[in-house]
């Protein structure tokens, strides 16, 4: 005897079977989903890597364009100083060679000079002493030397008589209306008289100081 079949219930779906079609479109919607996430992180990482490479490429660009600058800078500045150098020494030579010019001029005026001076004779210490009447004009005086020049003593008389220069022990005839002179080297300080050695009147005093 066979037992009758149970038919499925109507309208509905045989256990088991599967998801329906709204739990399929959820589980699709949400596959979408992960991968636009995940599409969009890797493209932003992407992004981020490329804006590095660039900025690091910028800044490596940057670096070397400073380090050009500054290399340009140097060499400019360099030049310059060589510049600035170079000309200063052309017055360094102007000024040596004024400085010679001043020494030889210097030189030359000295030379000139001591030629001049030496050329030049010192000029004797002179006096002149008056007889007149047998006396001295004007009473006795003394003529003054330094020791060492070179002495020049004139008498002149209108008598005759013999000059005589004591302490340098000098004499001379003179005539009536006459003169002469005494010309030494003045090397015996002190006082000393000149006198008419025959009518023995003294006429003057010599006196020689120290120098």
């Amino acid at each position: 005897m066979s037992t009758p079949e149970t038919p499925p219930p109507a309208g509905g779906d045989e256990p088991g079977r599967g998801l329906s079609g709204v739990q399929r479109a959820g589980i699709v919607l949400g596959g979408l989903a992960v991968l636009l996430i995940v599409f969009v992180v890797l493209r932003g990482g992407d992004d981020s890597g490329s804006d590095s490479s660039s900025s690091s490429a910028t800044s490596t660009a940057s670096q070397n364009t400073a380090s050009q600058s500054t290399a340009s800078q140097s060499t400019a500045s360099q030049s310059t100083a060589s510049q600035s150098t170079a000309p200063q020494s052309t017055p360094a030579s102007s000024s040596t060679g004024e400085t010679e010019t001043a020494d030889d001029s210097g030189s030359e005026t000295g030379s000139t000079s001591t030629a001049t001076s030496t050329s030049t004779p010192a000029v004797p210490a002179s006096q002149t002493i008056n007889v007149v009447n047998g006396q001295p004009q004007g009473g006795v005086k003394t003529v003054t030397f330094k020791k060492g020049d070179q002495a020049v003593l004139k008498v002149n008389s209108d008598t005759a008589d013999e000059i005589h220069v004591h302490g340098y022990d000098l004499k001379k005839d003179v005539e009536k209306g006459g003169s002469v002179t005494f010309s030494f080297k003045a090397t015996i300080d002190g006082r000393f008289e000149v006198e008419l050695e025959d009518a023995g009147t003294q006429i003057a005093n010599l006196e020689v100081t120290p120098s």
